[in-house]
């Protein structure tokens, strides 16, 4: 090769490879300090998009599993308060089998009759008191919604109010009236129960972006202090008030509590979630709150009548006992199923640390060898100057 002084060749190869040498050090040591194995995309592009996956995965079953504690928690307060509304029938089944024998007067048994229905309202106070953040587990669950026989002909689908949902926290009570008036004027709703006082709100639906409606669009409506959402769809008049026939009743009613528990990472019903209803075990459901020991008589019936409710008890006691059996396996399955998301994504992502810390090894001494010839490269036009002398 030919010696000349603008060109530095040798220099110009050292120095390439010396940038290249540092970049590589540099991911190497970038790897090291992540302790991950795909910190970019280049790195490794399927490999960071399965683990992204995995590790929503893995993030997503953890929060299941505290699901699946709250859900056993629930169940455990739910069996709870049975335990102690079974204790209570039988005392009261004491009382009624002391009741039915004719040694004892009128007088006695009104004494036990008195602890009789104290009772049995115990009953009913335990049923009702059981609950886990404010979801009544034993005395059922109050829902709201509308009685179709008392809806004004101004608010049906027809005219442009598809739907209405009421929240079970609302404070409504049944037989609430409801009255829904609209002013075109201002594009104001304005919802109002005629039973108790002050209890109203008005929404601007050009606040919520509502002001006109066209074929299957709908849009709801939220009066979030009387707990009601209304749906309008495209019959809504938006030009037309509303101020007579516009009123519907509320209707509600007790049933079972539903408890619905997320125990999947997806959104599918079968196999994500587990539904229980709980029964109702209040001193009516129980069928003990017309029960009396004052007489013989009543006395005797009560002893059938309290068979029948400590069998109807165990039956809700058994089917708790059913969903925390269901819980616990859940919970083994969310456990194993985490550990081995964890170990796949651990196998794409996480960096085997003494392989790459023997490439970085490797990677520093290109870099200082590098610097080295870099700098015996750019001595060597000095032996040129000899020629110059």
């Amino acid at each position: 090769m030919a010696l000349n002084i603008i060109s530095n060749y040798a220099a110009n190869v050292a120095h390439r490879n010396l940038s290249n040498s540092d970049e590589m050090a540099t991911r190497s040591l970038t790897k090291l300090s992540s302790g991950t194995r795909v910190v970019s995309a280049r790195d490794d592009a399927a490999s960071m998009a399965i683990g992204a996956r995995l590790n929503s995965q893995v993030e997503a079953l953890k929060t299941a599993t505290v699901n699946v504690g709250q859900a056993n928690s629930m169940l455990q307060i739910a069996d709870g308060g049975m335990s102690t509304i079974n204790d209570v029938l039988t005392r009261m089944k004491t009382l009624a089998v002391q009741a039915a024998s004719d040694n004892l007067s009128t007088t006695e048994r009104g004494f036990l009759d008195d602890e009789f229905q104290a009772l049995d309202a115990e009953v009913s106070r335990v049923a009702d008191s059981t609950s886990f953040n404010g979801i009544q587990l034993l005395s059922g669950q109050t829902t709201f919604g509308v009685d179709p026989a008392a809806v004004g002909t101004n608010i049906e689908a027809a005219d442009g109010i598809a739907a209405f949902k009421i929240n079970s926290d609302a404070g409504l009570v049944a037989a609430d009236t409801i009255s829904i008036t609209f002013d075109n004027a201002t594009n104001t709703m304005t919802l109002t129960n005629t039973n108790q006082a002050n209890f109203s709100q008005s929404v601007d639906l050009d606040d919520i972006g509502v002001t006109a409606l066209a074929g299957a669009q709908t849009a709801d409506v939220e009066f979030g202090s009387l707990g009601i959402t209304l749906t309008l769809n495209s019959a809504f008049a938006f030009g037309t008030d509303i101020t007579a026939n516009n009123t519907f009743d509320v209707a509600a009613q007790t049933g079972p509590a539903s408890l619905t528990y997320q125990i999947g990472s997806g959104n599918n019903a079968a196999v994500d979630r587990l539904t229980f209803n709980l029964t109702s075990v209040s001193s009516a459901a129980l069928g003990v709150a017309a029960l009396q020991v004052d007489t013989l008589a009543n006395a005797q019936a009560a002893i059938a009548g309290l068979d029948t409710a400590i069998d109807t008890l165990q039956t809700a006691r058994s089917n708790v006992g059913v969903g925390q059996n269901r819980l616990d396996f859940a919970a083994k399955n969310l456990a194993s199923s985490q550990e081995n998301n964890e170990a796949a994504r651990s196998t794409l992502m996480d960096l085997d640390v003494a392989a790459e810390m023997t490439k970085f090894t490797s990677k520093q001494i290109l870099v200082q060898s590098g610097v080295a010839m870099l700098a015996q490269a750019n001595q060597m036009p000095q032996n040129l100057l000899r020629l110059l002398q």
